[in-house]
């Protein structure tokens, strides 16, 4: 089991933090020393994933705060909360998301639900927190994507889903937009001359609820196919499958624009992985970032 380095002194946020990999990469930090903040959609929740973490490591520095990222208004609340302590920030692990919604589904802000919450709300999320993680020795920021943004392309030209909407495509599309954040803000920082390392990763086949809440959504359910998929493919269970992710997050031996996933495709120990075609077009990821800028307000801070 991938082994977290010590992280005391180091202040770091999670999203999704009360279930899945959110929660358990959440638990590993705190028990190697971070100050966890948990951001999580519904509090109550949370703080019964902080109670499970203090069970477990009574030493543990957690606290919860409440983060929706299908709602811009929220995570500006959030990063303005976190701004007004002041504090660096060292590590933030977007890792929340929603999976295969079954009807077409709009946020407040009218966007795609699953392009909202995947890949929207993070970007602006980690915009927004930026200038806090610039303020730190040695930040990072540790984007989960998916094996799906491997078939995945980016249709600018119905980035919403709206003339053509399939529960599947748009998740991938999502996870594929998650890949080009995180390879585009690693070009920045090597442009810029930032001491930030923005890598990231895919859990393989990972039972957790991400694999049903989504298909649940608006009184849907997974189909026969997908039933019977999830019990026949191989899988693991989130303790294996977000050491990736905490990789990406933690290890020295993970770089700036790298990508760790399972050894064997859906399950195993870590390993850096190749990232797909689609997910190394320069050209995608600087026009996606600029669409993205237009769509949430969320500017990157000026140069430094």
């Amino acid at each position: 089991m991938y082994q977290v380095p010590d992280q005391h002194g180091k202040i770091a946020v999670v999203t999704g933090a009360n279930s899945g990999t959110g929660k358990e990469a959440a638990k590993r930090l705190a028990g190697a020393g971070a100050e966890v903040i948990m951001a999580v959609r519904t509090p109550a929740k949370g703080h019964e994933a902080a109670a499970e973490i203090r069970a477990a490591h009574p030493d543990a520095q957690v606290r919860v705060h409440r983060l929706d990222l299908a709602d811009l208004s929220s995570v500006r609340e959030f990063t303005a909360a976190l701004s007004a302590e002041a504090r660096p920030l060292d590590l933030l692990i977007n890792n929340a998301g929603v999976m295969n919604v079954p009807a077409r589904t709009e946020t407040v802000d009218g966007f795609e639900l699953q392009l909202a919450s995947n890949f929207l709300g993070p970007f602006a999320l980690t915009i927004g927190l930026l200038p806090l993680l610039l303020d730190a020795p040695a930040p990072r920021v540790a984007t989960m994507s998916s094996g799906t943004a491997n078939r995945a392309t980016i249709d600018f030209e119905d980035l919403q889903s709206a003339r053509d909407y399939s529960p599947f495509r748009a998740y991938a599309q999502s996870k594929l937009a998650d890949m080009l954040m995180m390879t585009h803000l690693a070009e920045l920082a090597e442009q810029r001359g930032w001491n930030l390392v923005s890598a990231g990763a895919h859990p393989g086949y990972t039972r957790t609820n991400l694999m049903t809440s989504g298909p649940n959504l608006n009184g849907g359910r997974p189909g026969l196919l997908e039933t019977i998929a999830y019990k026949a493919i191989p899988s693991q269970g989130p303790q294996q499958g977000t050491e990736p992710l905490l990789y990406a997050a933690t290890s020295p031996g993970a770089v700036s624009g790298g990508y760790y996933g399972p050894r064997w495709g859906l399950i195993g120990p870590s390993k850096h992985v190749t990232l797909p075609r689609s997910g190394r077009d320069r050209a995608s990821a600087a026009r996606l970032w600029t669409e993205a800028e237009t769509l949430t307000g969320a500017t990157i801070p000026d140069p430094r």
